[in-house]
């Protein structure tokens, strides 16, 4: 009689024949049907070469095609598919290595009437198609910029006259920006594109997702931030914003999430897709347990027959060294699984490595022993691998600069080199290349290195000014009162004088006296003056800037009793306005510290050690010295140092200096303007001088006194506008 067993394997392999009899059928008809669908056309070849930065391919097809295939790109992986519909793969093969720069190769896959070819990218790139009678040529752009068609003769194809027109600085603006939510519970940002042209670039950063769209706008109705928290995906908010000459997009998610974006035609989808969690995840550590719990209760039972029980349980694929061995007593009640494995492997002293699904698991010594034998075996293979010798052009960088990174300053640490020890580099100074000579990985590193740091520096426009204005009030009052006797003398009348000018007799009524005022004396008719007038108030107004006051002067008199009493009032006033602007600019690199300054060198001298004078030379000049930094986000991080200085007052030791000054470090937006600091000054003086008691009468005092009043204003402000200059070559 036949075993169960055999009954077993003979039903096995009757069903499994006849499962494949029936898929061999099934193969066979869609074989048939496709081949009978696919007669319109066929892709017969596939080739490629580079032209310059471009990689061109072309695909030859049975017959000619009517229009350009339809197709996508997909970021991560980076991908670009092509359809071509009722086309058949006539190849031979589902894979064509192509491997000229970024485009590793492509594969062609037929699924009913199309067939898809996929070209597999190191990086993402943007592509553009053109049919050319049997052949669609595709043309892909390895400089990572817009991609231009181009025919197989290598000449530009002219766009078509419904291309997206640039905004006004050759930008393109983001039509919309709308998200919905599929079916599966993933978040869908959707992306409107001006033209299938733009460069994209879509990575992830820390806990967030950044897309960077190049050369784009931004119209201010998309300015925004969407919180999408309510509609139950891993994504709670999408920010749009603007950034120097391209737009970011940050999509925040929040749990365990994952990524993926691909591109059709002027549309632009970003998945973000909610992770389940495993329950046999593996977590190594004391924390985080978050395995299915179990009960584990043994006494003296095995190490080995312990783990297998783990095994089972979790279904993980687990390997035991040789060395594992000896007993173990446990008794665990709902504990996590994983935590279960790590106390048993604590206990006896065990270590794991993890290598995709698989698990081994082994004693410390052993596994640090072997990887140490690893690290020496990859030393050794180092110390053995050949030489590989390669040239870079540097650019925008200094050779010099690479002194250092080299090691070849002299001063430099040697474990700081990015050479191994048997790797050397010639730096040459008139060609501005580099000379390096090491294994293939670390001249893959320093491949890296050059390509990071060889880049063009953007530059900085930095305009100051320096404001100066001043409002300065005077004005200054004073008298003069006098009073004279000159009545008739012995020997003869007496005459009189008005400063100086000898009149006649003091009889009758004088008709000229209004011809001159001022100092009334007596004089004898021989001419001789008896100084008859006296002044016993002179306070008169004090000049300003080198003015004289204006005065009034009033004599009055009696002619009957040859008396005078004399007025002079004198008063000043001055009002005056004024502004100093000073705009220093200079333009810059990025993070390189600028300097300019104008102005004048006083001398003066100066003691020397031996006893002897010399001259030295001190600056009062205008300076303006900055450091600009640019953020990523496009703003402007400035160290700035302003000096305004000017000449002062001369002193005995030579001439006094005025100075202004400001140091700071400010955050400012491209093109806009900040007030560094501002200096504002005020005096008001009012001064009296009179005659004690008289001074104080009310009105009658003020002949008694002279008043001065000054109110000088004096304000001083510093501005700053920084701008990003725009280079077109950095661009390109």
């Amino acid at each position: 009689m036949m075993s169960s067993y055999a009954k077993d394997l003979i039903l096995q392999f009757g069903t499994r024949a006849s499962m494949l009899a029936r898929g061999c059928i099934v193969v066979c008809c869609a074989a048939v049907s496709t081949l009978a669908a696919a007669e319109d056309n066929a892709i017969e070849s596939i080739s490629a070469n580079q032209q310059g930065a471009n990689i061109i391919v072309r695909v030859q097809l049975k017959k000619p095609v009517d229009k350009s295939p339809i197709g996508f790109s997909i970021t991560s992986p980076a991908r670009i598919a092509l359809d071509f519909a009722g086309t058949a793969n006539a190849t031979g093969k589902t894979t064509q290595e192509i491997g000229l720069g970024d485009v590793r190769n492509v594969n062609v896959v037929q699924a009913g009437e199309r067939s898809r070819l996929v070209f597999n990218l190191s990086r993402p790139l943007n592509y553009a198609t053109t049919v050319e009678g049997n052949a669609v040529i595709v043309t892909i752009d390895a400089s990572g910029g817009v991609a231009t068609a181009v025919s197989s003769i290598g000449l530009p194809v002219r766009a078509p006259a419904a291309a997206a027109t640039p905004a006004p600085g050759g930008r393109q603006a983001l039509r919309d920006i709308d998200f919905r939510r599929g079916t599966g519970g993933e978040g869908r940002i959707v992306v409107d594109l001006p033209s299938n042209q733009i460069g994209v670039d879509v990575r992830q950063q820390g806990q967030t997702v950044v897309v960077d769209f190049m050369k784009a706008s931004l119209p201010e109705i998309l300015r925004r931030r969407l919180d999408v928290t309510d509609f139950g995906t891993p994504v709670s908010s999408v920010t749009t914003m603007a950034q120097g000459e391209n737009v970011r997009m940050v999509i925040e998610p929040k749990g365990l999430w994952e990524h993926s974006a691909y591109q059709s035609d002027t549309q632009l989808v970003i998945e973000v897709r909610p992770l389940k969690e495993e329950p046999n995840k593996l977590t190594q550590g004391t924390q985080g347990y978050r395995g299915e719990k179990l009960s584990l209760n043994f006494q003296n039972v095995e190490v080995r027959a312990v783990l297998q029980v783990i095994a089972d349980f979790t279904g993980l694929n687990i390997i035991t060294s040789d060395t594992v061995n000896g007993n173990l007593t446990l008794r665990l009640k709902d504990v996590p699984w994983d935590q279960a494995l790590d106390i048993v492997m604590q206990a006896k002293g065990l270590d794991m490595r993890k290598n995709g699904s698989v698990i081994w698991i082994a004693p410390k010594d052993e596994l640090l022993t072997k990887e140490k034998l690893e690290l020496e075996q990859r030393a050794q293979i180092a110390e053995l691998e050949p030489l590989k010798t390669e040239t870079y052009q540097l650019n925008y960088q200094k050779a010099e600069a690479f002194k250092l990174v080299f090691g070849l300053d002299g001063a430099s640490d040697s474990k700081n080199r990015i050479l191994s020890k048997r790797g050397s580099a010639v730096i040459d100074p008139r060609t501005n290349q580099l000379f390096v000579t090491d294994i293939a990985s670390k001249i893959e590193d320093i491949r890296r290195l050059v390509k990071k740091t060889d880049i063009a520096s953007r530059q900085v426009l930095i305009e100051a000014r320096i404001v100066e204005a001043d409002d300065k009030f005077s004005r200054n009052l004073g008298a003069k009162l006098g009073f004279a006797d000159l009545r008739t003398l012995r020997g003869g009348d007496a005459g009189y004088q008005l400063n100086g000018n000898t009149r006649g007799a003091l009889t009758g009524t004088y008709q000229g006296l209004g011809e001159q005022t001022g100092q009334v004396g007596r004089v004898t008719p021989t001419g001789t003056d008896l100084g008859g007038n006296s002044q016993f108030v002179n306070l008169p107004a004090a000049g300003i800037n080198g003015s004289n006051p204006a005065s009034l002067a009033i004599s009055l008199f009696s002619a009957a009793a040859n008396r005078f009493l004399n007025l002079e009032l004198s008063a000043l006033e001055a009002d005056g306005k004024g502004k100093i602007i000073s705009s220093p600019r200079v333009v810059t690199a990025d993070q390189l510290k600028a300097l300019i300054e104008q102005g004048t060198e006083l001398p003066y001298q100066q003691a020397t050690s031996s006893g002897a004078t010399s001259v030295s030379f001190r600056k009062a000049n205008l300076k303006l010295e900055v450091t600009p930094q640019i953020t990523p986000d496009g703003n402007i991080v400035l160290d700035v140092d302003v000096n305004k200085d000017s000449v002062g007052v001369e002193t005995r030791a030579g001439f006094a200096i005025d100075t202004k000054h400001v140091k700071t470090q400010v955050l400012v937006e491209n093109g806009g303007t900040v007030v560094l600091g501002g200096i504002f000054q005020q005096t008001e003086r009012d001064s009296v001088a009179k005659v004690p008691f008289l001074g104080d009468i009310p009105v009658l005092g003020n002949v008694f006194k002279t008043t001065a009043r000054t109110n000088d204003k004096t304000e001083l402000l510093i501005f700053i506008t920084p701008k990003i200059v725009a280079d077109r070559l950095t661009g390109r």
